[in-house]
């Protein structure tokens, strides 16, 4: 039986705060942030799944987070969008087109976090716990806060040139 892909890391996770009295390195680079999350996933009107996710930060791409969805075959469905997206969706309604997130209160559940999802191959409603999502998003702040993500990015006269060479 082939291993899953989403049983390990692609790379090690990166601890954002001390777990004991081990002394914080500045010299070593900050690895990807990672967490696998159950998600439930609307299947039809009255039934209801399951979908392994991987939550996947690197600090070398300091604007986006990516989902991998493990389907329960050989391959995997990835879907990359902007952290503020995620952050700004844990309060309210967030996000256009193919990609919507909005926080909600299930009885059974308690304190959720919808997103919902469009491609040309499909659509798709997924349902996971806010608290478990803060908590990785607020590992990835731990590693580059959103000061330094914007400091990150190329300036408003780096993107005018850009632009203008089009």
């Amino acid at each position: 039986m082939p291993r899953d892909p989403l049983s390990a890391a692609s790379n090690p996770p990166f601890a954002a705060t001390p777990t004991g009295d081990e002394a914080v390195r500045p010299d070593i680079e900050p690895g990807p942030v990672e967490e696998i999350l159950m998600l439930r996933i609307a299947l039809d009107e009255d039934s209801v799944g399951e979908v392994r996710t991987r939550f996947r930060y690197d600090p070398d791409r300091p604007y986006e987070v990516l989902l991998t969805f493990h389907l329960g075959r050989s391959d995997e469905a990835d879907w990359v969008f902007s952290r503020d997206l995620l952050r700004d969706g844990l309060q309210s309604l967030s996000g256009q087109g193919d990609v919507k997130l909005w926080p909600a209160y299930c009885p059974c559940h308690g304190s959720t976090l919808h997103l919902a999802l469009e491609s040309p191959h499909g659509q798709a409603l997924l349902e996971v716990s806010k608290p478990r999502v803060k908590a990785w998003l607020d590992r990835t702040y731990a590693c580059v806060s959103a000061e330094d993500e914007a400091a990150a990015g190329p300036t408003d006269d780096q993107l005018a040139a850009l632009l203008a060479e089009s």
